[in-house]
């Protein structure tokens, strides 16, 4: 030590490889996925399949933004658009439970597998209310376009047009374009009208065939 004498990397290789020692690698990581308990499915009516994922954003201020949205695949409904600082597991089925008891209980729900939606409090409470799981294969965003398109839409006409300061006043003006999404916002795929003029029309069709 300190002779000054130098190895090149070349010869310790070849040292190790006559000695038969080998450096440990190490060991790959897979990546946790939830169970999926119902097939891949095309909604045909309200409350056959919703979505859900998460978006971000940041206040004027640079604070970070954690929005839990949801869908109604048919009807194109957006359900929810919770506005947090940050939402845990446990937020994110109390958010569920909030939406269910005013828009019913769907049959399936899609999302990603992120750990939010894998969780054991959330397959299991899905589970107790018979709600189907559809999770999408990892780094395959395609397989949820739904929610993917919504969040494309959310985005350019909602939070890159809105300089805002604050939790609070993010929570009011976002709820604003939600609303005016569901109610005014004229959507291509269900013939230019809005998602909630749609669901009426729905219901309204279904009322006249059972009556006819």
């Amino acid at each position: 030590m300190g002779e000054g004498w130098s190895v090149r990397r070349k010869q310790v290789q070849r040292v190790r490889r006559k000695e038969g020692l080998k450096v440990a690698s190490k060991p790959t990581r897979e990546s946790r996925q939830g169970d999926s308990t119902g097939l891949p499915t095309k909604a045909t009516h309200p409350n056959h399949v919703w979505t859900w994922d998460f978006i971000f954003d940041r206040t004027d201020k640079g604070s970070t933004l954690k929005m839990l949205t949801m869908l109604d695949e048919y009807t194109r409904q957006c359900l929810v658009l919770r506005v947090e600082r940050q939402i845990q597991s446990k937020q994110v089925f109390e958010t569920l439970l909030q939406a269910m008891a005013t828009y019913g209980v769907p049959e399936h729900i899609r999302s990603d597998n992120g750990s939010e939606f894998i969780a054991h409090t959330i397959q299991q409470g899905l589970k107790d209310h018979q709600i189907k799981t559809l999770y999408i294969d990892p780094g395959s965003p395609w397989q949820n376009g739904f929610i993917e398109s919504f969040h494309s839409r959310f985005r350019d006409e909602g939070l890159t047009r809105e300089w805002l300061l604050n939790l609070r006043e993010n929570r009011i003006v976002i709820e604003d374009w939600r609303q005016h999404y569901n109610k005014e916002r004229p959507h291509s795929p269900l013939g230019y009208i809005s998602p909630e003029k749609f669901k009426l029309n729905q219901k309204v069709s279904s009322q006249v065939g059972q009556n006819g």
